[in-house]
């Protein structure tokens, strides 16, 4: 690779390793990784906490503001709001799994965290970085449509609920797939130009090598 700053895109549904694939490659070109889903669940944890339904997100977030900052944690941008983060183990758990994609859904919600990912862009510049790896449902559609590589990861939906198990979450896999390819607002789809890489064929190994080997031809 170059001195260059690279961008990469990484979208596809859950379950599918965007994770996974996100640190890994983040550990080999020093990229910066942000998951924009747990902005999302981020934010369904703290609406809930509040007794906010996904109906009444709007008119609470059209009245109210969360403040949110980043805080950089071993290579990974991490969302705070208000000045606080959340354990991962709250972010995945079966309560969140079930609530985020309706949340995901409002407009209000995306409109929250829309301008805020696209400026993950400059931390990764700041804090030294040579790119960043923005996983997600919309960033080669919507957040980063001009990042230099779109990547969309896909799996059959029985492996991928099985890596949900596996990894001990309960997780509606079919059902957040058609919340997510259906939804009026930013739908999960592929990008443009990008790159499909089957990760239930693929094991990570493979999938991040496709994915470096592709980079290494940037110019």
């Amino acid at each position: 690779m170059s001195s260059r700053f690279y961008v990469v895109a990484l979208d596809g549904g859950a379950g599918t390793g965007k994770s996974t694939t996100a640190h890994s490659l983040s550990r080999a070109l020093n990229l910066m990784h942000v998951d924009t889903g747990s902005h999302y669940r981020a934010i369904t944890r703290a609406l809930l906490d509040l007794n906010i339904s996904p109906g009444d997100a709007g008119g609470y977030l059209n009245k109210n503001k969360l403040p949110l900052s980043t805080q950089v944690i071993d290579g990974r941008s991490c969302l705070l709001i208000d000045g606080a983060g959340f354990e991962q183990s709250v972010l995945r758990s079966p309560e969140i799994n079930e609530s985020v994609s309706d949340f995901s859904s409002q407009a209000s919600v995306r409109e929250l965290l829309f301008d805020y990912q696209r400026t993950q862009v400059q931390v990764a510049r700041e804090n030294n970085f040579d790119g960043l790896v923005m996983e997600g449902r919309d960033i080669g559609t919507v957040i980063l449509p001009d990042a230099d590589l779109k990547i969309f990861l896909e799996a059959d939906s029985g492996i991928r609920a099985n890596r949900r198990i596996q990894d001990g979450e309960s997780d509606q896999i079919t059902n957040r797939d058609e919340k997510d390819t259906s939804r009026k607002i930013a739908p999960l789809i592929p990008a443009n130009g990008c790159i499909h890489v089957d990760t239930g064929v693929l094991g990570i190994e493979e999938v991040t090598k496709s994915i470096l080997d592709v980079i290494e031809t940037l110019t």
